[in-house]
């Protein structure tokens, strides 16, 4: 069967046929690092993690790139306050750091690479000036706006009219352009206190002076713009056209919109082939969000569930499905798991024990693994419908159950079809960890023994015992930690693969 997807650009589900067919070049659209990671963010992650999954499972080579941004001005208006850090880059670090770790507890693969904004400035500025040059941007005050009328198919992703778009960016923008649509691009100057002021934590000090990184540009001092960024990204690791771009729902318009325009307008090539927006996670009836304050956080929920319950949760609907978080769902899907995992656990106890024979045969069980197998298979290929999958998965469960419960010897073959579907499937496609491979906390475990480590080197260095204390640190980098000492305390870093350069 032909995987097919639902295309947002066209509104229909297609087969889905990339550039290269041994290769899928496929972007997601990343956090901005001001906030901990909530579990709206985590159904995005999961969902791009199971189509890596299954791509590669069907045989392509997956290049996927997920960005972290972290030039912006809610991240800006956390500098200063209680234990964010002193710069903008210090707080994005933090929430950097704190995010991967939450994504490595959710069993997600790692991406190609995680490119952050700051370390592209070059490439968006070399962007901007080619749609300036090309008649698609114009210089005003020192910023620099996309001229969406000068774009003919403005609008398509999001079936937007020019005209009836509301203005697009701050209020004191709106004197600088020639149609209120228009976007920033790039933005002159720091942040001004007051346009931080609605960002700011309410327990913290207002900022008195402008603020955040700025870098020169034939244009003077400035900020790239939102939306821009992500073109640039994108392009410089995966080339000018994409096979699929995911984000989730809320920014379809305008961020992804302005994407297409800003890409689309200074390559002449269509920036993304397939658009796959992943709907919100609601819960009490409205979207969880950082906004609104509604939002578990993904280390509470993976303390409190744990990886492989969560994982089933979040999976529960597919990606193009609503979903509710809620206490009757997450229920659930923890029995879901769980009757997954005792099943499996019943599995291989048998397989590995004195009973399951050669000569023995049970064909209800050889074909109930061999159809949910199918089932699997289709379900996946039915724009990644992983709510069917796991409905595949429990016929299994449920036919291993009734061979088991049953007394005599036990098919060895047919135990061997069940396993392997479990570990491939739910383990390969869908990042379960049956029995004794979850590795859930193993990555906050580490971040505690190094803060521990810490903890010694600072009264080591309290008591005057400096060439300790520096062994400590030697020894902590030698394993890959890198530490910063700050006027709040040590900072650390467990090497990931994030471009720092």
């Amino acid at each position: 069967m032909t995987l097919r997807v639902t295309n947002t650009l066209s509104g229909e589900q297609e087969p889905f046929e990339p550039q290269d067919p041994d290769e899928v070049l496929l972007y997601v659209c990343g956090l901005t690092v001001y906030d901990p990671a909530h579990l709206g963010h985590a159904r995005l992650w999961v969902h791009a993690d199971v189509m890596d999954r299954w791509l590669s499972y069907r045989g392509y080579d997956v290049r996927h790139v997920e960005n972290f941004t972290d030039v912006n001005e809610k991240i800006v208006a956390r500098i200063g306050a209680e234990g964010h850090g002193d710069s903008e880059a210090a707080v994005a670090r933090k929430y950097i750091r704190e995010t991967l770790r939450d994504m490595r507890s959710l069993n997600l693969k790692r991406a190609e690479v995680y490119p952050r904004v700051s370390a592209h400035v070059p490439e968006i500025v070399d962007l901007v000036e080619t749609l300036i040059e090309k008649g698609y941007a114009y210089e005003s005050s020192g910023s620099v706006y996309f001229d969406v009328t000068a774009f003919e198919d403005y609008g398509k992703l999001s079936n937007h009219d020019i005209d009836e778009i509301e203005a697009q960016g701050d209020p004191d923008e709106r004197g600088e352009k020639r149609h209120p649509a228009d976007f920033a691009l790039w933005k002159a100057g720091a942040e001004s206190p007051e346009d931080l002021t609605e960002h700011r934590p309410a327990d913290a000090d207002p900022l008195s002076e402008p603020s955040g990184e700025t870098w020169e540009s034939p244009w003077g001092e400035g900020r790239p713009g939102w939306h821009i960024e992500c073109s640039a990204m994108s392009m410089a690791t995966l080339g000018e056209t994409l096979d699929i771009h995911v984000a989730g729902q809320d920014i379809a318009f305008p961020h992804n919109e302005n994407e297409i325009a800003q890409s689309e307008a200074a390559t002449g090539e269509r920036f993304a082939r397939y658009w796959l927006h992943v709907r919100l996670l609601e819960t009490g009836g409205e979207k969880m969000s950082s906004s609104l304050g509604n939002y578990a956080t993904v280390e509470a929920a993976v303390a409190e569930l744990g990886t492989n319950a969560l994982r089933t949760f979040l999976l529960s609907a597919s990606y193009g499905q609503r979903q509710t978080y809620s206490d009757a769902t997450v229920e659930e899907a923890t029995e879901r798991w769980e009757r997954l995992d005792r099943a499996h656990e019943r599995c291989v106890a048998a397989i590995d024990g004195p009973d399951a024979g050669a000569k023995v045969e049970d064909s209800e069980l050889r074909e109930a693994v061999a159809d949910a197998r199918e089932a699997f298979e289709t379900a996946m290929d039915d724009d990644f419908n992983t709510r069917e999958a796991l409905s595949a998965l429990s016929e299994i469960a449920t036919a291993l159950n009734a061979h088991l419960d049953a007394e005599g010897s036990y098919d060895y073959r047919g135990l061997r079809a069940a396993v392997e579907a479990f570990e491939e499937l739910g383990g390969g496609v869908l990042g379960l960890a049956f029995s004794d491979d979850d590795t859930e906390g193993d990555v906050r475990l580490a971040d505690e023994l190094v803060e521990l480590v810490l903890d010694v080197r600072e009264s080591e260095r309290a008591a005057g015992n400096y060439d300790r204390a520096d062994a400590l640190r030697a020894d902590l980098e030698a394993l890959g930690v890198a530490i910063e000492d700050t006027d709040d305390g040590p900072r650390f870093d467990v090497e990931e693969s994030v471009e720092s350069r």
